[in-house]
């Protein structure tokens, strides 16, 4: 009877553990897979289990937990931003809705500012931004910062450079000087503590003041700690402009001074006068690789930048920070030496102003609300309004807005946009933070490249105008970052990588935004996956908050 008994219960056993269990968590089927290679798209199905990809093939009759049928969509990796700007914004808006609607899954951000190291200095400017938005900046590193977002928990993944700005900042202040030996040293222990904590390499924002305040050896010295460490060497070049071609070679001295490999962001000429100078520009830095100088770019695809309009004034205007600056463009002798350099009567450094004219910026962000009317007005209508010359009503609105105002320059043409996008060794941006329609960041302005920029290299630059294939497109979004930046098992459709990935009909995906009405998501991204989670499906956010902090090479484990 025991026998019996126990023959019975092991074959139930036997059965039991011949029953079909569930291979994978996500099995998505009949895709195109556009792998993030450059390689020819090929069909097959893609199992993934937990946050990876496990399988590739012919899998459709293997079981699942959620099966996607694809139809002969595109499954591509998620598309990593190579920059970005939510460092901060991500702990007030964790969906970061405008980059996953375009297939954004990753963002690298810390342009010359960065989220560390902080200090009491480098706090009190954030201090109307904690009061606005309800967050507290009680950090001093990045094990402080990232530890921070992991509470919040966020849906992209994000990895951050130090920046040299945020360290000379908290070092020397933003006075217009050179950092002595001490400084110097402090700043370099700052960029060794980042680097072991899981940045990325040092950046620069060179055409900002206070970085526009260093010299090259100081980028040197700090850019060597940063190699020391298996990172690279980030550069918002000094001049866009009129001197850009000895901005390039100042970052070419970089990177061979340090030994690093150098990466430039937001490759542009702007400035009506130097139009049809990026043949020039993509020459040089096809010349420097071609001598064996470890250089590449990216790009956004429009023909407008965005930044602060207080940019548009002088960097020596600038120096000792905000309340110095708003005293200064106070002084009628000291307005009278601005609109000198902004009109091109006297001579000046970098010069945002005389590059588009008053007619040619777009008031996009404003902090007095008593002057939010303006938001989206030319500054040339806003002087009209105002019957005051363009110069004065510029500096004026700075006064009015305690120089908080973001600005939108239309300063390239076409063509040249058009060259730095077929270069084969640039990617792409957003430049960035992560926005909604809805919440804190909705009632601006923005530049439509929060919304739009990848949906909009892939309808208009791949679908068309031919300017791209689609998979030199997706491998430029994917794969060149990754590796770019080290971000491990990262950027390609493959066994074994993360399940960042993005499923759409590469003949219905569209951007929306526009200058006018930037607050529209784009469509056509069916499916984006993070980590192996579902953060955006037909049309909406899921509520998934997968994303993940990734860290540098030199992250001490």
């Amino acid at each position: 009877m025991r026998i019996h008994r126990f023959l019975s219960l092991a074959l139930s056993l036997l059965l039991l553990a011949c029953q079909p269990q569930d291979r994978y968590d996500l099995l998505i089927t009949n895709v195109r897979v556009v792998d993030g290679t450059g390689n020819p798209w090929y069909t097959a199905d893609v199992g993934v289990r937990g946050d990876r990809i496990v399988d590739i093939g012919m899998l459709s009759d293997v079981s699942a937990v959620r099966r996607i049928e694809g139809n002969g969509r595109v499954l591509a990796p998620g598309f990593i931003d190579m920059l970005g700007q939510s460092d901060l914004s991500l702990l007030v808006d964790n969906r970061a809705m405008s980059k996953i609607s375009q297939g954004v899954t990753t963002e690298i951000t810390g342009e010359g500012e960065s989220a560390a190291p902080q200090n009491e200095r480098t706090k009190r400017d954030l201090e109307a931004y904690e009061r606005r938005h309800g967050v507290k900046i009680d950090w001093t590193d990045f094990e402080g910062y990232f530890r921070a977002l992991e509470e919040k928990k966020h849906a992209i993944n994000i990895g951050t450079f130090v920046g040299a700005t945020q360290v000379r900042a908290a070092v020397v202040g933003y006075d217009d000087r050179v950092a002595t030996d001490a400084e110097l040293q402090q700043m370099k222990d700052l960029v060794d503590l980042a680097m072991r904590q899981g940045a990325l390499g040092v950046s620069t924002a060179l055409e900002y003041a206070p970085a526009a305040y260093a010299p090259v050896q100081e980028l040197i010295e700090l850019s060597k700690i940063a190699a020391a460490h298996g990172g690279i060497y980030i550069t918002h070049i000094r001049d866009e402009r009129d001197h850009i071609i000895e901005a390039l070679y100042e970052a070419s001295d970089v990177a061979r001074g340090a030994r690093i490999p150098a990466h430039i962001w937001h490759l542009k000429v702007a400035g009506k006068q130097n139009w049809g100078r990026m043949s020039e520009v993509t020459r040089l830095i096809s010349r420097f690789r071609s001598e064996g100088l470890d250089v590449t770019a990216d790009v956004y695809p429009y023909t407008a930048s965005g930044t602060s309009l207080s940019a548009a004034v002088p960097a020596w205007v600038h120096d000792g920070g905000t309340e110095k600056f708003l005293e200064r463009i106070k002084d009628p002798s000291v307005r009278i030496r601005i609109k000198g350099e902004l009109e091109g009567t006297t001579k000046g450094a970098v010069n945002f102003y005389r590059g588009t004219g008053p007619e040619g910026i777009m008031i996009a962000s404003i902090g007095n609300p008593e002057l939010k009317n303006l938001e989206g007005l030319m500054l040339s209508a806003i002087a009209n309004g105002w019957k005051k010359p363009p110069v004065d009503a510029l500096l004026d609105l700075l006064i009015a807005d305690s120089a908080r105002t973001g600005a939108i320059y239309f300063a390239m043409n076409e063509q040249d946009v058009r060259m730095a996008i077929a270069q084969p060794w640039t990617g792409f941006n957003t430049d960035a933070r992560g926005i909604a329609i809805d919440g804190p960041f909705s009632t601006s302005k923005p530049h439509p490249r929060a919304y739009g920029s990848f949906t909009r290299i892939l309808a208009k630059y791949v679908r068309q105008d031919n300017v791209l294939s689609l998979e030199d497109a997706i491998r430029k979004m994917t794969s060149l970052a990754a590796q770019r930046f080290g971000l491990d098992s990262r950027g390609l459709v493959k066994p074994g990588f993360y399940a960042d990935l993005v499923l759409f009909d590469p003949a219905k995906v569209v951007d929306k935004a526009t200058f006018e009405n930037p607050h529209q998501y784009s469509e056509g991204m069916d499916v984006v996956m993070v980590n192996g989670q579902s953060v955006w499906e037909n049309g909406a956010f899921t509520g998934n908050l997968p994303g993940r902090i990734l860290k540098g090479a030199g992250a001490q484990k």
